[in-house]
């Protein structure tokens, strides 16, 4: 599959084409939050998003675009892409394969399953997502919607950065910093492209749990890094290899640094999330935010964009998160 690199042109005619079927989702603020930060703090809550996170827009937009002689999609995922997919794969009433790990949120494979998709379940510590996927895509002659290396769906998550840049240019503001988490690279990518046409000067930081800091070590060193296979976190969203091959020539481009946060951070901020903005964040949706409320960048005085990415959590790890307001 050719690693082709989106542009500008390509977010502008996938904002038009998912139009029809994904949220324009808001810019949440909080009082609480900007004395917390010292400064002003604005979250993309993507957690309204169509299935609970952003992952519906890459996903529609990919879907969106297949010939009408596809009748059949395969994607990997633990857990926002594949019900993204499904989702978008009901939309155009084509059947959906989804592989995901069996360590994956209970929520995230109901959900799955629940919109219509098969579900082949895997080790994601012994076994490999992509060869379970394309060997199903050769036996149901499917085509694959990969979860971040595709230019389709970096183009439709780029449809993020140009929102924000069109919600402050509606606010007559000038964002003084971005925050977005970042596993595979998807977003991080589509929201530089699409930012940065808008304000090319911004700056933008990807986040990233403790164990699982693949980008921020590959953008120190220059080249695509792996994680120890043994690292843990409760981030399922963010658990990847490394960066993608198209995500990290693009974001090397773009991010000024990357950020580390740790699981306890990261609670924080879905507690904070849910008590001040009044929105469920899950771990892996909640790491940018936690990167802003855990003093890793400098806030004060600043008006700090942060992308909360998806609110599809279990309930005992939302559990842990709300027990730290008591």
């Amino acid at each position: 599959m050719p690693l082709t690199r989106p542009d500008y042109r390509d977010i502008a005619a996938a904002a038009d084409r998912i139009a029809p079927f994904a949220q324009r989702t808001p810019q949440l603020s909080s009082p609480h939050l900007d004395a917390m930060i010292g400064g002003r703090l604005l979250v993309k809550a993507e957690p309204l998003q169509i299935t609970g996170s952003f992952k519906f827009r890459g996903a529609c937009n990919a879907v969106q675009m297949l010939d009408d002689s596809v009748d059949c999609v395969v994607a990997w995922s633990s857990g926002n892409h594949a019900q993204a997919v499904a989702m978008a794969a009901k939309s155009r009433g084509i059947k959906a394969i989804i592989v995901m790990p069996s360590d994956a949120p209970s929520m995230k494979i109901n959900n799955t399953k629940a919109l219509g998709a098969e579900v082949t379940l895997y080790d994601r510590y012994t076994e490999s997502r992509e060869e379970i996927g394309a060997a199903l895509a050769e036996a149901h002659n499917a085509a694959i919607i990969p979860p971040y290396d595709f230019a389709p769906v970096i183009a439709g998550q780029g449809t993020i950065g140009k929102e924000i840049a069109e919600q402050a240019q509606d606010m007559n503001l000038t964002p003084n910093q971005v925050i977005c988490c970042t596993g595979g690279g998807g977003l991080l990518a589509g929201l530089c492209l699409g930012l940065h046409h808008h304000f090319p000067d911004l700056p933008i930081y990807g986040a990233e749990p403790q164990g699982f800091d693949d980008f921020s070590r590959s953008l120190e060193a220059g080249e695509r890094l792996g994680n120890d296979p043994e690292a843990r976190s409760i981030c399922d969203a963010l658990v990847t290899q490394m960066p993608g091959e198209l995500t990290f020539a693009i974001n090397k481009d773009h991010v000024t640094k990357g950020l580390v946060v740790s699981d306890d951070d990261v609670l924080n901020a879905m507690s904070m999330a849910w008590a001040h903005l009044k929105i469920v964040v899950e771990p892996g949706g909640a790491v940018a935010l936690a990167a802003a409320l855990s003093g890793k960048i400098d806030t004060a005085d600043k008006t700090t964009i942060v992308v909360a990415s998806g609110g599809n959590v279990d309930h005992a790890i939302f559990a842990q998160a709300l027990a730290r307001l008591q």
